[in-house]
């Protein structure tokens, strides 16, 4: 364990990298996208419950920052009024959390990551990238799901900005993916040629995290 994650370390995290080693929570059961809306494994909730890595930055906009950067033709840094002059766009999706919890019909506003990708157009050798948060953390995607037609980085939920607590003011929503891969407090964005473990995934959890596959955890 690196000298970050000791400083992050949570009751939340070691009792979820017992859940890994145990394989909690897994069914064995595959359900397909196109026949359940609901994944294996998951209960409906109507709330939007809570889960950090034990710190929730505040992050004023006038210090707020997005950087792009990595196997990209144009590499972008962004301040709070330059990523709000973005072309903005709307999302509704599902969210399904590792913790068995989904909560059905959010509604998105932001920058869909197909328009973000368009602007800074990534190297035909980028196939993933890596998700830096204002807090640290850092979780890894192959680029075909980070450019997936939902994918947001959103400002706002249901018609508000996005809370404290919640990853605002911006954070990434990959909605077909287990949601610890939508990094909350979201500052960088780096294209990369190959993949690499992020913290969760180097804490027993996949690489990828499909909820319809039950990819909760590391086969290794």
């Amino acid at each position: 364990m690196t000298e970050d994650e000791r400083s992050t370390e949570t009751k939340l995290t070691t009792t979820k990298r017992r859940w890994a080693a145990a394989g909690k929570f897994l069914t064995g059961h595959v359900a397909r996208p196109e026949d359940e809306r609901l994944p294996p494994g998951q209960h409906l909730v109507k709330d939007w419950p809570v889960l950090d890595l034990g710190q929730q930055p505040a992050i004023g906009l006038e210090r707020w920052r997005l950087d792009v950067t990595g196997l990209v033709e144009q590499r972008l840094s962004l301040d709070w009024a330059a990523f709000k002059a973005l072309p903005q766009g709307d999302s509704l999706s599902d969210i399904h959390c590792v913790t068995t919890w989904s909560r059905y019909d959010n509604r998105w506003q932001g920058v869909l990551t197909h328009d973000l990708l368009d602007l800074v157009m990534p190297k035909p050798e980028a196939t993933h990238v890596m998700l830096t948060s204002y807090d640290g953390y850092m979780t890894n995607l192959p680029l075909a799901d980070f450019a997936s037609e939902p994918a947001i980085l959103a400002t706002d939920w249901e018609g508000q900005p996005i809370s404290r607590t919640h990853g605002g003011p911006m954070r990434l929503v990959v909605p077909h993916l287990y949601f610890w891969k939508s990094a909350k407090w979201l500052t960088r964005i780096d294209f990369r040629a190959s993949d690499e473990a992020g913290f969760w995934e180097r804490n027993g959890y996949h690489m990828r995290g499909d909820p319809w596959l039950e990819e909760r955890y590391s086969a290794d």
